[in-house]
């Protein structure tokens, strides 16, 4: 293991169910479906476990032989989460005893034993206390731990897991797609995701900038859809949806994505200019 991990310790918090609806796309991913190791990785998963165990329950619903591991620069951290994992296994949490997770001590060099590669790379509220400047070489290092088919997935959410927000990036390191996740009910402004964006976009919420341009039409069709909010937030999002991909924006997904909060477009369409 890496004597020295790569990174700068965060501040951030851990939450239960903060990342539920990271965990959902990860669990329906091309990536960790098909995968011939199904190993996903929670990175900088925060000062307690949850989170990886979270993942893991959810995965294996899906593969039997799922597998998580926690990395943590804080040495502190990561016995924590062994401390827990040792509660797990003792039967004295709602968790499965034989739930397939670990904890290491590691950062962006991702430090898997042997040549093992990972399906999946969960990197979540871990780049936003950086400089944008810093996210491409973050992101290559990270990348270059996955198998040819595997997908990173980066991005920051607010501390109840109701807005968040993602970038998908494939083995060489390249971002291929950005993700919204907004919980329907309640939401005043899909735009409220503007708070959340990952460090490659936050600063770029201006006038000129392509993302900047995807809210303010997030904004206007959810005002015009206003009268479907009698039937529910969902009717609503899905006229959103369905406006954008009539109006030229390359909107990917089927109404199944769209009715959980979702809309995911190619990176091309959000990347800085």
């Amino acid at each position: 293991m890496a004597s020295s991990p790569l990174g700068h310790p965060t501040r951030g918090t851990t939450g239960t169910n903060r990342l539920r609806r990271n965990d959902r796309w990860i669990a329906a991913s091309t990536a960790f479906r098909q995968s011939a190791d199904p190993l996903a990785i929670d990175l900088g998963y925060g000062a307690s476990g949850v989170t990886a165990f979270e993942l893991a329950t959810r995965l294996a619903g899906i593969r039997a032989d799922a597998e998580v591991i926690g990395f943590e620069l804080d040495p502190e951290r990561v016995a924590a989460a062994r401390a827990q994992l040792d509660d797990v296994r003792a039967g004295l949490t709602p968790f499965a005893p034989d739930v397939r997770v670990s904890f290491e001590r590691g950062g962006f060099e991702v430090p898997l034993r042997g040549e093992r590669r990972a399906a999946v790379i969960r990197a979540m509220n871990v780049l936003r206390q950086y400089d944008e400047a810093d996210v491409p070489a973050a992101w290559a290092s990270m990348a270059a731990r996955l198998s040819a088919d595997g997908l990173l997935v980066e991005g920051t959410c607010d501390e109840i897991g109701r807005i968040a927000s993602w970038i998908d990036i494939d083995a060489t390191g390249s971002p291929v797609r950005f993700t919204i996740s907004l919980r329907l009910s309640g939401l005043e402004r899909p735009s409220i995701v503007a708070e959340r964006l990952p460090k490659a976009l936050i600063h770029r919420n201006v006038p000129g900038e392509r993302i900047h341009d995807l809210l303010v039409s997030l904004d206007r069709e959810w005002d015009r859809a206003a009268p479907l909010s009698t039937f529910s937030a969902t009717q609503r999002f899905l006229a959103v949806a369905a406006a954008l991909r009539q109006q030229g924006w390359p909107v990917l997904g089927t109404r199944s994505r769209w009715r959980l909060g979702e809309l995911t477009v190619p990176w091309s369409a959000v990347a800085p200019k």
